[in-house]
């Protein structure tokens, strides 16, 4: 079986095990990822943080971007999948945390991102929960940081103006579904 197939197997069973956790039956896009991680220079990140890995989709992507010496922490709830993720990419720039990203700040260790990447479900979460996530984003990011957010509803949108100074918004239409792409910066003048 290919590692595609393999990788939508995986999370589709995650999905029917948690669906508000999952909240999306297919891992995102190549060119979905490729056109988020656009929005970011991530070759020149010194800390990149993964919220939700789920399978790599990012991860991979995100790997082959970041400098030789750059540091990418990733964060997946979901263990078996953190299993995948660790198995998967054998790479010491990685570091796989399996948590909740509301404990974000927890598994930095003072550290701030230049690009944190989020590919959570928010609509999907519990209201406190999404709240509690969505706050911890702001507080793990440098001053000129930005934070890639991909979901497949425009609804969060208004919760990302309330909480960063910039959001820019951009469609990756050749998603299933289509997906919608926020970077977002708590200083006007970054980027």
């Amino acid at each position: 079986m290919n590692q595609q197939l393999a990788d939508r197997l995986r999370f589709l069973r995650a999905f029917v095990a948690n669906p508000r956790q999952v909240g999306a039956i297919l891992p995102t896009s190549r060119l979905a990822v490729r056109d988020m991680l656009d929005m970011a220079d991530v070759p020149g990140a010194s800390l990149v943080v993964e919220l939700g890995a789920g399978t790599g989709s990012q991860t991979g992507e995100v790997l082959a971007r970041m400098g030789p010496d750059a540091r990418l922490v990733a964060l997946e709830i979901d263990p078996r999948l953190a299993e995948v993720l660790r198995d998967r990419f054998d790479d010491p720039r990685l570091q796989v945390v399996c948590d909740s990203a509301e404990n974000l700040g927890e598994h930095l260790g003072g550290e701030r991102a230049d690009v944190l990447v989020c590919a959570l479900p928010f609509t999907s979460l519990e209201p406190g929960l999404r709240r509690r996530i969505l706050q911890a984003m702001p507080a793990a990011l440098g001053p000129d940081g930005v934070a890639l957010v991909i979901q497949y509803s425009p609804l969060i949108q208004s919760e990302l103006h309330r909480l960063f100074t910039s959001v820019r918004r951009r469609i990756s239409p050749f998603n299933v579904p289509p997906a919608f792409l926020y970077a977002c910066r708590s200083r006007p003048d970054a980027g």
